[in-house]
């Protein structure tokens, strides 16, 4: 697997960028590259928010290192009153819900249920799912 690496965007408004492989071990690294984002960005917010935003990113991240083959790219960025969790991978098919088993089908569930917003926007090699969740 190849190290991430983070490019950060402008300071001032604190985003970060983050190229993944796509190897399986890219989820736990994006994970770590989130929680550094927000020890270093985030206000003091509800208690569950941190680990709320590290679920989606997980989840995200899974969904792409499962159904996408090839590298994939995290952004994390400040937004009024919140924080936008961005994925962008080389599958044009959009996620969805499916019933869960033991291999897994809660994902998709879970992070539109703790983002206040979930847009998908098919791009000409693949898509960016954007999830925002508030403080």
């Amino acid at each position: 697997m190849e190290l991430p690496s983070a490019i950060p965007h402008d300071a001032r408004h604190a985003e970060v960028r983050v190229d993944f492989d796509g190897a399986p071990g890219c989820i736990a690294a994006a994970r770590e590259a989130a929680d550094a984002f927000l020890r270093h960005h985030s206000p003091p917010a509800r208690r569950t928010f941190h680990d709320d935003v590290l679920l989606v990113v997980s989840e995200l991240v899974t969904n792409a290192v499962r159904h996408a083959p090839g590298p994939f790219v995290l952004e994390l960025g400040l937004v009024p009153g919140g924080i936008e969790v961005t994925v962008r991978d080389t599958s044009s098919r959009p996620p969805h819900s499916r019933t869960p088993d033991r291999t897994g089908g809660r994902g998709w569930t879970i992070v539109q249920t703790l983002a206040r917003r979930v847009r998908v926007v098919p791009c000409h090699d693949g898509k960016t799912v954007h999830a925002e969740l508030i403080w």
